[in-house]
């Protein structure tokens, strides 16, 4: 099992692209495409990346808000360092209030935008894995309760499920706009969606 996912991985065209590119993850073309339609990132914002690691959606974040910018990462496991000067790295559970307190501290200003490409550790039961999933994105939709700006935007993947529905209206409540996608990048076998969320109510 283990032999033939990594034959699949290095099959993978996004993979490829990943490693000849010089990202950290094929993921950062998830973001690419989606923030390439809905303009979620732009130049000089300040960015909160939550559940960061390798760094695939940092190093894209890093290129869109140019080095007027800031990206702030948060993740349990460690993150290689960027070059970048505008890149702060917080080593840390976001659903902790210790690591809340650091993103505030890090942030100094709220973020334009929050994105959140974080998965629990899957178990293979569908259900249940759904239900970390979404218990996640509700940590991370706290968090910009605090540490969005008005009118800010919002990425997070959640795995979809009995309880999608229900995320969605809670993201509804929050922001003017409510987007859903799944990009050309996402394999079809995978349940993630990509929630934007657009134009923070604050």
């Amino acid at each position: 099992m283990g032999n033939k996912w990594q034959v699949k991985k290095k099959n993978d065209p996004y993979y490829k692209r990943a490693k000849s590119e010089n990202y950290r993850s094929r993921a950062s073309y998830k973001l690419s495409q989606i923030n390439k339609k809905y303009k979620i990132i732009k130049t000089s914002n300040k960015v909160l990346d939550l559940g960061a690691a390798p760094g695939g959606w940092s190093q894209i974040a890093l290129e869109k808000v140019d080095e007027d910018g800031l990206v702030v990462a948060v993740d349990l496991n460690k993150i290689k360092p960027f070059e970048e000067d505008n890149f702060i790295f917080i080593r840390g559970d976001f659903t902790t209030d210790q690591t809340k307190e650091k993103i505030v501290n890090a942030l100094d200003i709220k973020a334009d935008t929050i994105i959140s490409d974080a998965a629990p550790s899957t178990t293979g039961i569908k259900n249940l894995d759904h239900l970390r999933s979404i218990d996640l994105a509700e940590n991370v939709l706290e968090i910009c309760d605090f540490a969005l700006k008005e009118n800010g935007n919002l990425l997070i993947k959640v795995f979809q499920g009995e309880e999608y529905k229900n995320l969605l209206d809670k993201i509804k409540k929050k922001f003017k706009s409510l987007k859903t996608n799944k990009p050309p990048s996402s394999r079809n076998r995978s349940d993630e969606m990509y929630v934007i969320g657009l134009k923070f109510k604050g």
